[in-house]
């Protein structure tokens, strides 16, 4: 291989040999002329400016996800009772047009059971925060679809890359009509249900996980476009670590997933102590309901146990995936990294306790939520140093 410049770019060329019989008869100079001819470049690798927009696209994600939480955590989320790509970009105006909308919104079950003594002025701060989170969600749709369809057109795509950027602008126009189909749970009537009206646990976990998942694969793409590789030695240690990486990162995402049943069930008001949950270490509802299998998605105590439990797991896991990592000769950037997995664990775990025992309030739920975005992103950042590493 020689390395050359070629059509403008820079890269590893490729040398087409001729046939053996050939080669025999050349005397050596015209060899080497037939070889430089031969060369074909491989593939460039894309422009600095595509990892940026992913990581820009990663950002905005972050951005829907957060406001998507405090939307939740203000009971904001059933404001708006119908779904239009184009008309509802447009606020009410007059005062008709306001009462018009607090009508509709009369009609659902909310505000039958819920807010029969809400003002005006109170529905227009809950539908501008329904209308924020969806404006901001059109918003990442516009961030992801119009610079994919201009790298596309410059050619700055390579075919693999183009594959996951379909599936990506994919994904976000499902995340929009999931998060309508999740709206609607909450605004049929239920006439056999004594509980208050909220939307459903599934749908919600079903939202925030495919908005996880959007925003794990935009944040690897773009880390893997623009961070350098490391020459890492193929040692067991390396192995191993980069399993133990691998494996904590599904757990801190499985977490995460979690905190969405705490939020569609409320279970967060439960139980407001810590380590215990009130008297005992184990609650006697744990499993109330029948059969057992619902307790673990339906039951409040059982589900703020789950969570408890999945986040002491991922704050040991990644404690002993320190300690671990501190017996290997690691680059700076990767060792920097694992520590920042580890302080931001600990900031977590403090929200979420924090939390827990203030009776949820509002910033600091919302600071919580954001907190688990902060610690996926460094497990992210953490597998992305360790990529070079063979499974």
């Amino acid at each position: 291989m020689l390395r050359a410049a070629r059509g403008g770019a820079r890269g590893l060329l490729q040398v087409r040999t001729p046939a053996p019989s050939v080669c025999g008869r050349l005397p050596p100079q015209r060899w080497l002329q037939i070889r430089l001819l031969h060369q074909e470049p491989l593939p460039a690798a894309p422009p600095p400016a595509v990892g940026r927009w992913l990581l820009a696209c990663s950002g905005a994600v972050a951005g829907a996800v957060v406001l998507g939480g405090v939307t939740r955590l203000t009971e904001s989320g059933l404001s708006m009772v119908d779904w239009h790509l184009v008309k509802e970009m447009k606020p009410p105006q007059t005062q008709q047009e306001w009462e018009a909308e607090f009508q509709k919104y009369q009609q659902f079950p909310e505000f039958k059971i819920l807010n029969r003594d809400m003002t005006l002025a109170e529905f227009k701060f809950i539908w501008y925060m329904e209308y924020s989170h969806r404006m901001w969600g059109r918003v990442v749709g516009l961030v992801y679809i119009l610079p994919a369809a201009y790298f596309w057109h410059r050619g700055w795509l390579s075919r693999p890359l183009k594959g996951r950027v379909l599936a990506l602008c994919g994904l976000v126009c499902f995340q929009g009509l999931l998060g309508w189909y999740m709206v609607k749970s909450g605004l049929e009537e239920k006439p056999d249900s004594y509980d208050i009206p909220r939307v459903s646990q599934y749908r919600l976990a079903a939202h925030l996980g495919s908005a996880l998942v959007l925003y794990s694969a935009s944040l690897w793409t773009g880390l893997t476009l623009l961070l350098p590789q490391h020459k890492l030695p193929e040692t067991h240690q390396l192995l191993r670590l980069k399993q133990y990486v691998h494996g904590t990162t599904a757990l801190i995402f499985l977490t995460a997933l979690s905190g969405a049943f705490v939020a569609g069930l409320d279970a967060g008001l439960v139980y407001n102590s810590f380590p215990k949950m009130g008297e005992r270490w184990i609650p006697d509802d744990l499993l109330a309901f029948s059969p057992v299998l619902r307790n673990i998605f339906e039951n409040p105590t059982t589900v703020q146990f789950d969570h408890r439990i999945l986040g002491i797991a991922s704050v040991t896991a990644v404690t002993a995936l320190y300690l671990f990592s501190r017996k290997i000769p690691l680059p700076r950037r990767t060792r920097m990294a694992v520590t920042s997995l580890l302080a931001v664990a600990c900031i977590q775990v403090g929200l979420g306790i924090s939390t827990l025992l203030l009776y949820v309030p509002t910033p600091l739920a919302a600071t919580h939520q954001s907190g688990s975005l902060a610690l996926l992103s460094m497990a992210l950042w953490l597998m992305s140093e360790l990529r070079r590493v063979p499974k």
